[in-house]
């Protein structure tokens, strides 16, 4: 029925409007910021730089000098996901560091036994403070924190306090600094590793158990999670990746550095949370610590090579951009709870 005085009907009458799509929807900004500040940054230095920062021998270092913070901040984020801060995965690092350098330079041990017993001294530090964590409730802060204190004591009893320059296997550290394809081995361990980390943290039921628990671990208990069991698993790899961290850098450099680790932590927790700002925001993930880590890299190695002679740029970096990664993971959960 028509009605008099109406305006005859279009052919689009009746059908939903189009919806128009954001400019920041499309490129998925929210996600994947960090990897345009990356582009941005990279394009920017090599314009400003272009005979020092624009080099394919300075892509290769950055690249492949990245990998070592890449594994130390896996294990940061692994116990974050957990809700345990773990403080002594630099000093896990340093201690695994000694060790490598003092069984080969002293006892002459095959290398790969080597690595092998680095990996199982992480994962002893690993049970160790998943006990005084879960079973001592100390709060995971001051337990972990304690933790690295005794674990600089032991590393300055292992190494004499001293750095290993010589008696590293020349095979160990050719293939640290060997690159297959054109491509640095010690990206490829990066590589790996975050695919391993990322599959069980994104597409098994551990791994999202994991992070139920660390989100809210009374709300899982009720729903039959085991937090503990989780806690104990999330401390364990977080110090099995921090013993690789200090096996990658033996490899990288040739030497055990003392207490190689310390200069580790801060930029591992500044990825961390700057990671749980990509990819997937609001929550700790091990693509997003991956991208953060190079957001850090080319902002350091650019401003660093911009002013040779302001050794203290890295510090200021790093600290500023974990500043302001927990105040903006902060002020967003805020946000998501005042959602109705």
């Amino acid at each position: 029925m028509t009605i008099l005085g109406a305006a005859p009907p279009t052919a689009d009458e009746g059908t939903p409007p189009r919806r128009r799509v954001a400019l920041t929807q499309k490129l998925a900004l929210e996600r994947f910021s960090g990897v345009y500040i990356i582009i941005v940054m990279i394009v920017g230095f090599s314009l400003w730089l272009p005979d020092t920062f624009g080099t394919a021998d300075n892509a290769r270092s950055l690249i492949a000098g990245q990998a070592i913070a890449g594994v130390i901040a896996l294990a940061a984020t692994i116990s974050l996901i957990s809700g345990v801060f773990d403080l002594s995965v630099a000093a896990t690092m340093s201690l695994s560091i000694s060790v490598a350098g003092q069984l080969q330079a002293k006892f002459g041990l095959n290398p790969w036994l080597v690595v092998v017993i680095c990996l199982a001294v992480g994962a002893v530090i690993g049970i160790i403070n998943a006990f005084v964590v879960t079973v001592l409730n100390i709060d995971p802060v001051i337990g972990t924190l304690a933790m690295a204190s005794v674990l600089s004591a032991v590393t300055y009893w292992v190494a004499s306090g001293q750095s290993i320059l010589y008696g590293i296997n020349p095979g160990f550290a050719a293939l640290g600094r060997s690159q297959p394809l054109g491509v640095p081995i010690a990206l490829l361990f990066l590589i790996a590793i975050t695919a391993l980390v990322w599959y069980v943290l994104e597409q098994t039921p551990a791994g999202r158990y994991l992070y139920a628990a660390g989100a809210n671990p009374r709300a899982a208990l009720l729903s039959g999670v085991r937090v503990t069991r989780l806690t104990w698993s999330a401390l364990i790899s977080s110090g099995v990746l921090a013993a690789a961290a200090g096996i990658l850098l033996t490899m990288q450099v040739g030497t055990a550095p003392f207490q190689g680790g310390l200069p580790y932590l801060l930029p591992a927790y500044s990825a961390a949370f700057l990671g749980s700002t990509q990819i997937k925001p609001g929550r700790f993930n091990a693509m997003g610590t991956l991208v953060a880590i190079y957001v850090v890299a080319v902002a350091v190695k650019g401003l660093q090579l911009r002013y040779p002679d302001a050794p203290w740029i890295s510090d200021l970096v790093q600290g500023l951009i974990c500043l302001i990664a927990v105040g903006f993971a902060v002020w967003a959960a805020r946000r998501r709870s005042a959602r109705p």
